[in-house]
């Protein structure tokens, strides 16, 4: 983390490590709370036994085993509440905020997409419920100790002042260490969520699910970098 006032500087390397970081995670991020391990069931929110759908004509069943990517159903509701919420979307902004080129992390809905995340019924699931939600309790805690007034309505110093002490979990204080692991989920699921929106894939330049209408094969100077004819 650094000082507000390095903003502009500070946001380009950050955003580049996070670009990094997204583009690894593969196209299976886009729906990461859809398991595939057989037995599971989503018994949330209105969900239905997997024979009570009807499969799509020439597609997927549709269910927790064979989810129906073109028209998916999340079967599970969210658990956090609107305070989490308002927590989440906030750290959400301090790791990925609005620049020049892509809107915050936030706008593109990525603490709903938190939200999803941990409230689906499966065990890796469940257990990062469990350091979110003590992450964000903490987070609210902290920022009443230090500014009187929950995370959400403090400024960007405020916050930043917060972030820094658990940012990066090697370099954390021994008591603010189960904050840093905290933080450190939270970043991983943001820069996913931010990542995997049409938003975070322009920020990106990515086009590889964009139709082309010609294609020359790759551009020369990247055939002499890879050493290819």
């Amino acid at each position: 983390m650094t000082d507000p006032d390095e903003r502009t500087r500070s946001t380009i390397s950050r955003r580049r490590a996070l670009q990094v970081l997204a583009a690894g995670a593969g196209a299976a991020a886009t729906l990461p709370a859809l398991s595939c391990r057989p037995g599971d069931e989503a018994e949330r929110s209105g969900s239905r036994p997997d024979g009570d759908r009807a499969a799509p004509a020439g597609g997927p069943a549709g269910t927790s085993t064979d989810p129906d990517l073109i028209n998916p159903v999340k079967p599970w509701g969210g658990t956090l509440t609107e305070e989490e919420m308002r927590t989440a979307a906030a750290l959400c902004d301090v790791i990925i905020p609005a620049d020049d080129h892509s809107p915050s992390a936030s706008a593109v809905g990525a603490h709903e997409f938190i939200d999803e995340w941990v409230s689906a019924p499966y065990e890796a699931n469940q257990n990062d419920r469990v350091v979110i939600r003590g992450g964000l309790a903490w987070l609210n805690v902290e920022s009443v100790r230090r500014f009187g007034s929950e995370f959400a309505l403090l400024d960007a110093t405020q916050r930043y002042e917060i972030c820094a002490d658990i940012h990066y979990v090697p370099d954390a204080a021994a008591e603010y260490r189960s904050a840093a692991r905290f933080f450190d989920k939270m970043r991983d699921l943001t820069a996913t969520a931010f990542y995997t929106t049409e938003e975070g894939m322009a920020d990106l330049q990515y086009i590889g699910n964009i139709a082309l209408d010609r294609f020359d094969g790759p551009p020369p100077e990247v055939l002499e970098r890879l050493g290819l004819p």
